[in-house]
């Protein structure tokens, strides 16, 4: 076992009386503190206890035995709701026969980081969640033993019971919970061996399977209150554009509108925190009785606009506050290339030199220049943005689909003048984020609308407003150059990366540390088309490049795409260049290996296949995808993909999300595209926008994991970079021809397939 020496936070372990009733979000049974003898009988039905009592902030114990474990990160399909519960209940040692989780709402003072996003949410949590459910054992048996005036040493644990052999004494937790309740806090809890690990690492289905299956109102955008009014917001049909001027009269005469108004959201002398952007903070609102009146009364609203003028905002970062530029002017895709194009020349910012990149460039016996682009993509949750507010003189409540609630805090605060205290932020499910809801301003927008009107309000975004209205995935572009010897070894590699308006280069990243001459640019142009996180920031764009390259380096070198890459991680492992270097070569090369035996490339015609890998969010991954062309369109019959993060908590789950990750990168790769016309987004909803359909997606797809005793790592995203690689080198085993722009779907159009 760990031992755990550990000064508790009274904050993340509070010791309460009695409870009553359950939480606010009902989920599948939990059963333990019963005696073997008679589970079967008590699965059957288990009534909510009269009491609860609270081990710690995670854990409350009911007086009959029943447990309920609290989810404190939102959940928006990455499955944390189950997973981080499972953590929970292993430490605590009780059977996973049916749960009662409970999302938690935000609540900073009690929980630890509740932030779903960066594929960082069981890798924070695993440490916490684990010594959360040793504690509450341990809690569980000095009450035990205080009881029964025995050794706590003595006392041992299993499925939910207590057991002391010496006098054949046993008792369910639900007997101990209100003593427990009362212990103090131990110093020094022992953590499970990994081997002993009975729940974590086995599949268990999703705690809200059911309920979403079945339809039960899980979002906001259920939300029911009595009074409450629907709002929805205009903003300027183009980027560079604002408010000048609104006639609301004729609308105000509407059918069911109850007030038309302009408001903002961050004043411009607001210091902004990294997820405050937001496109437009001067915005109208249309507020009535129902969805329809105000939709019709939002069709016939008179706003005159006028062109922004540039500003400069103050954003309080991860490195410390910045003055940002948002300029002024109106901008378009085909002035973004050109600018792009321009800049591409020009000398950026180094951010590694190793060796004399240039010298060697000149001299090599072998060189290779390629460019790769992508355009800017829309995240496009199934769900549109919505929220519920209900803000009072002294207080509000602020409800609705938000993935970084501690990060729109603030902005709240500052906008309804309110302090922080007085806010309640209750989590809703998500129906997706993919970095997107990481961004409040929706929250803002509805507790803003509901104090003017003094009305609870459910603030709702149309398809259309939401595609609109940002946050977008970069756009980028970069350049690479490599150069090999006389014998086809890599001896000079240079990435120069650009993008609108941040840089995509990771450059400490592979191959960085096995080439002796490594040279890492980047530059980046401001813009008024807001951006934000996409799933795998920067690497979703960079990690497709890299591997596209590297193909093309492995080609003209003579030499096997998977052998290449071994060679070059070989290299790093046992002569690496440079002391930044963020990967483990061995682990870089075991999914490589791994995704190599299991496709049987070695001994396998490969003319159709395409292999990627990458590191990113502290995972490993290496793909090989299978295309073939079929009435000249691609087919996709089989996907492999090796894994290695660590200790895998939930394996089907688990799989799930990798098999997200790819489908989600397939259709990006092939479809993803927004583009701007005069500041207006081309496509504004699904006629235009196009996304992988059913029929598209590949039709197997495996997702092996690395076993190791390693603590997790990211899983939500780091699937997702290779894939586009994984599909651009297929394509030119298929077709015989490379594609350096992404989405590879208008290529493949102009070269005849049917798309």
């Amino acid at each position: 076992m760990t031992t755990i020496n550990k000064k508790i936070r009274r904050r993340s372990f509070m010791k309460v009386s009695a409870l009553t009733g359950g939480g606010m979000m009902l989920s599948f049974n939990w059963l333990a503190g019963c005696s073997p003898e008679k589970q079967e009988e008590m699965k059957k039905e288990l009534a909510l206890p009269d009491e609860w009592y609270e081990m710690n902030s995670y854990i409350k114990i009911g007086e009959n035995g029943r447990v309920t474990l609290m989810s404190a990160n939102p959940e928006f399909g990455s499955n944390v709701k189950t997973s981080m519960p499972m953590i929970l209940a292993e430490e605590l040692d009780i059977e996973w026969d049916g749960v009662i989780v409970e999302q938690a709402d935000f609540y900073p003072e009690r929980f630890d980081r509740q932030f779903t996003g960066g594929s960082q949410g069981i890798r924070r949590g695993w440490q916490p969640l684990r010594t959360a459910g040793a504690t509450a054992r341990q809690m569980l048996v000095n009450a035990a033993a205080q009881t029964w005036q025995v050794p706590a040493g003595e006392i041992t644990t299993a499925a939910g019971m207590l057991y002391h052999k010496a006098s054949n004494k046993e008792a369910g937790y639900g007997e101990m919970a209100s003593a427990a309740a009362t212990m103090e806090i131990p110093e020094n809890v022992e953590l499970k061996n990994v081997s002993d690990f009975q729940i974590i690492g086995t599949s268990r289905k999703n705690v809200d399977g059911k309920n979403i299956v079945t339809g039960k109102p899980m979002y906001s955008l259920d939300h029911q209150q009595e009074g409450m009014l629907i709002a929805m917001i205009v903003h300027p049909p183009a980027f560079g554009m604002q408010v000048r001027s609104v006639n609301a009269d004729p609308v105000k005469n509407m059918p069911g509108i109850k007030d038309v108004f302009v408001f903002e959201t961050l004043p411009d002398d607001y210091e902004r925190m990294g997820f405050d952007t937001s496109s437009f903070t001067k915005l109208v609102a249309i507020v009535g009785n129902s969805t329809w009146e105000v939709m019709n009364a939002k069709k016939q609203l008179q706003v005159e606009w006028e062109e922004a003028p540039e500003k400069k905002v103050v954003v309080q970062g991860w490195s410390g506050k910045e003055e940002v530029l948002i300029p002024g002017g109106i901008e378009s895709t085909d002035g973004h290339k050109a600018r792009m194009e321009e800049m591409a020349q020009k000398k950026a910012q180094v951010l590694r030199k190793d060796g004399d990149f240039e010298a060697a460039y000149k001299t090599a016996a072998k060189t290779i220049e390629r460019t790769y682009n992508a355009p800017y993509l829309a995240h496009n949750c199934m769900e549109p943005m919505n929220c519920f507010a209900d803000v009072t003189a002294d207080k509000a409540l602020v409800y609705g689909p938000i993935q970084a609630p501690e990060m729109i805090m603030p902005a709240l605060s500052a906008c309804l003048n309110m302090p922080r205290e007085n806010i309640k932020i209750n989590l809703s499910r998500m129906g997706g984020g993919f970095g997107q809801r990481a961004y409040g301003h929706h929250m803002v927008e509805a507790a803003v609308i509901s104090q003017k009107v003094k009305a609870p309000v459910k603030m709702i975004y149309t398809r259309e407003d939401d595609m609109s209205y940002g946050i977008y995935r970069p756009t980028y572009t970069a350049t690479y150059r490599a150069a090999l010897d006389e014998d086809n070894n890599l001896i000079a590699f240079h990435v120069k990366g650009g993008g609108i308006p941040e840089h995509p280069v990771a450059a400490n990243r592979f191959p960085a540390g096995a080439v002796d001459n490594y040279l890492a640019e980047g530059w980046a142009i401001q813009s008024n088309i807001t951006i934000g996180a996409f799933r795998a920031p920067r690497s979703n764009f960079i990690g497709g490049a890299e591997q596209s390259f590297l193909d093309e380096v492995a080609e003209l070198a003579g030499k096997d795409p998977i052998a290449f890459r071994l060679e070059l991680l070989e290299r790093a492992k046992n002569n690496p260049v440079g002391t930044d270097n963020d990967y483990d070569p061995d682990r870089y090369a075991g999914v490589i290996k791994l995704a190599r035996d299991k496709a049987n490339w070695d001994s396998s015609d490969n003319s159709n296949r395409g292999v990627a890998a990458y590191f990113c969010h502290n995972t490993y991954v290496a793909e090989i995808l299978e295309l073939e062309m079929e009435n000249n369109s691609p087919v996709i019959p089989r996907v492999i993909a090796a894994v290695d993060c660590g200790i895998v908590v939930n394996p089907d789950a688990a799989a799930n999300m990798g098999e997200g990750g790819i489908v989600d990168g397939i259709g990006n790769a092939l479809f993803g595209e927004m583009t701007f016309t005069e500041g207006v987004a081309d496509k504004q909803n699904f006629d235009k926008y196009r996304l992988i359909r059913q029929a598209e997606a590949p039709k197997s797809i495996e997702v092996h994991f690395v076993e190791n005793d390693i603590d997790p790592t990211g899983l939500g995203e780091p699937l997702f970079p290779p894939i586009f690689a994984a599909v651009a080198n297929a394509l030119y085993k298929s077709t015989g021809k490379r594609f350096y722009n992404q989405p590879f779907g208008k290529d493949l159009e102009s070269a005849g397939s049917r798309m």
